[in-house]
């Protein structure tokens, strides 16, 4: 039973964060211009947003995993993986949108 509250847990606070990412959002903050030297620029996220939800999914998911002692480890393994990966999904997505 508390398995299953930890994993419904991890998806109360992973499900509405999916909310943030909208198609109108993204065109708002990925903004393309031409500078006065005829250059293009484009600016990007720097995968902030990422970081922050990737981390607190991942710190759950590796509390739930890890079930041996006081499962710091797990916490903390599963916060620095789930930060990466959150990070880089986040630059992707920004890379794609501006050229």
């Amino acid at each position: 039973m508390r398995t299953f509250m930890m994993m419904l847990s991890a998806a109360a606070m992973v499900v509405p964060s999916f909310a943030l990412v909208t198609p109108a959002a993204a065109k708002t903050v990925h903004k393309e211009w031409v500078g006065r030297d005829g250059k293009h620029y484009c600016r990007r996220s720097d995968g902030t947003v990422g970081l922050i939800v990737g981390g607190v999914g991942g710190a759950l998911v590796g509390r739930t995993i890890d079930t041996r002692g006081d499962r710091t480890l797990g916490t903390l393994g599963g916060a620095a993986i789930g930060a990466l990966a959150g990070r880089e999904v986040d630059r992707h997505v920004s890379r794609r949108q501006c050229k």
